[in-house]
């Protein structure tokens, strides 16, 4: 097998899915480096025999990080976490274990290096998670300035963990929740912005940052085409859900107070320092570049959402549906 090497830290994640069989296409050697080998093998059908490899790594481990870079011509970075548990800490998977990444790319002479950081990424920010991808970055930096930095909007997908979180809920609770400042019932009410970015489009950005020039040093803002406050989001997953769900305006103080019992959950529905980042929004500054640089129309949500929550749809429903269609 030909072509160059790429190894990808958090391949087996949500958008390390779309990037691993989207660089494979492109001819692209990859080598994923995870904690748990087993759980990524499903990757390896995305690409030629022998293409994909599984590599044991922790980015906690400079032993194992130097190992899955040794000999790879550039290296992706898209290991996160919303929410702290143990020992995975904010400081020690944003910050430290990208600089592990960073040292070991500078150490061996990886040609290019690509950071994921996040649009809200800020030292200012009142959010724990927020504060640490700005000093991951600083980090990335410190140790490998010519490093590529990323920061996404909320990333919308089959896979999601945005959209189809709310499509359980309306699929299981009488009424979708979403937090504000303001009275919900006015304009200004709707609460915090976002600008969903298409998973697809994320990583279109990614492999021509691979490959073409003028992208070293750079930090870029990837967000979609549209600007929807929390309230719009909600409508939007109660009409492609067709659970005709109530869509119900609360205070921060209840969602402060909710996340206080909810962050004890296996898998935190909302935690503090979440309710603390939801306050601020979440859309691109403009002075950063963006998709426009890569030559992306960025593709609208209405597009790719309702292919996938369909799936929350009553059973009753989905069966008309069919029956239209013949």
């Amino acid at each position: 097998m030909t072509g160059k090497l790429v190894t990808i830290f958090g391949g087996s994640g949500f958008i390390g899915r779309y990037l691993v069989r989207h660089l494979a296409s492109r001819g692209w050697r990859v080598r994923v480096a995870v904690r748990d080998v087993e759980r990524a093998n499903f990757l390896k059908p995305a690409g030629n025999l022998g293409q994909i490899a599984m590599f044991p790594a922790s980015i906690t481990d400079t032993a194992s990080v130097a190992a899955a870079v040794h000999g790879a011509d550039a290296v992706i970075n898209l290991v996160g976490i919303l929410y702290e548990r143990g020992k995975r800490r904010f400081q020690t998977m944003h910050v430290d274990g990208a600089a592990n990444i960073a040292k070991a790319c500078a150490a061996t002479g990886v040609k290019r290096l690509i950071h994921m950081s996040a649009l809200g990424a800020d030292p200012n920010s009142p959010s724990a998670y927020a504060r640490s991808k700005d000093a991951g970055e600083m980090a990335v930096r410190g140790a490998y300035p010519t490093a590529t930095i990323f920061r996404p909007s909320v990333v919308f997908g089959t896979e999601d963990g945005f959209f189809n979180l709310f499509g359980w809920m309306a699929q299981i609770f009488p009424f979708i929740p979403f937090f504000t400042h303001a009275n919900p019932h006015l304009p200004a009410g709707g609460g915090p912005k976002f600008q969903p970015v298409y998973v697809g489009d994320v990583v279109e950005a990614i492999a021509q940052a691979l490959t073409g020039e003028g992208h070293a040093g750079k930090i870029y803002e990837l967000a979609g085409p549209r600007v929807y406050d929390m309230r719009a989001i909600m409508h939007i997953v109660n009409h492609e859900t067709q659970r005709q769900r109530a869509v119900v305006g609360l205070p921060f103080p209840v969602a402060q107070v909710a996340a206080v019992f909810l962050q004890f959950l296996p898998k935190p529905l909302l935690t503090p320092d979440q309710v603390r980042l939801l306050k601020i929004d979440n859309v691109a500054t403009g002075r950063r570049p963006g998709l426009a640089v890569f030559g992306i129309t960025p593709t609208t949500l209405e597009v790719v959402v309702p292919t996938y929550l369909k799936r929350f749809r009553p059973l009753q429903q989905t069966k008309k549906l069919r029956l239209q269609a013949r």
